[in-house]
């Protein structure tokens, strides 16, 4: 049996004027985990991330600690994130939709506020409502196929470790819960999962004859106090 491990890479920088970057916070987790990986669990046979900087971060935090080469890193593109601001300024710009001024101000820098839009959005993207560029249909195709390609390098006795982000595991999470779902039960799953994965926590997929199947979600054992984070 293989395993694939899904990270969620560390925190980002919420607030600023690029997000895609590891926050001081965002790399302290990711070297925790790698120190974490060191004691606790055996070398990966490969390394998989997205190509999204706060992926590229991550890994490189981790492998600060870990020992990882970055020589042997596949950078798989379908494990990024979705285009959360995309997806938040289709629901503001949504006829009879209201935005930030009801959900307590400058949601930019509140991150209650920008949660609680955040879930709205989502829940209006996932339901298919509205025009995106990435739909959410196609979202959990592209992940499904990364998942497919980690599955089939994670044969017997195999381990590979893929950092992406917390949208891409929810869909993973979801779609192995309950793989006969219909569409609109499968995204209610999503959002839930998607709302509460915790910054470099581990989701263990094992695979088997069978095909893939969700062993574990959001295991932090590395993590304490202020580098508990969810944003």
């Amino acid at each position: 049996m293989g395993v694939v491990l899904l990270v969620r890479h560390g925190q980002a920088s919420f607030g600023t004027d690029d997000y895609d970057v590891l926050s001081e916070n965002g790399w302290e987790q990711g070297r925790r985990l790698g120190g974490w990986f060191a004691e606790h669990e055996a070398t990966p046979t490969a390394l998989v991330r997205g190509d999204m900087r706060r992926h590229r971060e991550t890994l490189e935090a981790m492998g600060e600690r870990a020992g990882w080469s970055a020589a042997d890193v596949v950078e798989d593109p379908a494990w990024n994130e979705f285009d959360h601001l995309a997806v938040i300024a289709g629901f503001v710009a949504a006829p009879g939709e209201s935005g930030p001024a009801d959900v307590g101000g400058d949601v930019r820098h509140d991150r209650r506020a920008f949660q609680r839009l955040f879930e709205r959005a989502t829940e209006r993207w996932a339901a298919g409502d509205g025009s995106y560029e990435e739909t959410y249909p196609g979202f959990v195709g592209r992940v499904r196929g990364a998942l497919d390609r980690a599955a089939a390098a994670s044969g017997s006795g195999r381990t590979t470790v893929v950092v992406t982000s917390g949208g891409a595991i929810a869909v993973v999470c979801a779609a192995l819960v309950d793989p006969d779902a219909d569409p609109a039960t499968s995204a209610r799953l999503w959002q839930r999962f998607n709302t509460v994965t915790v910054n470099t926590s581990i989701t263990r997929v094992v695979v088997g004859s069978g095909g893939p199947r969700l062993l574990t979600f959001n295991e932090h054992p590395h993590l304490a106090g202020p580098l508990l984070t969810y944003r």
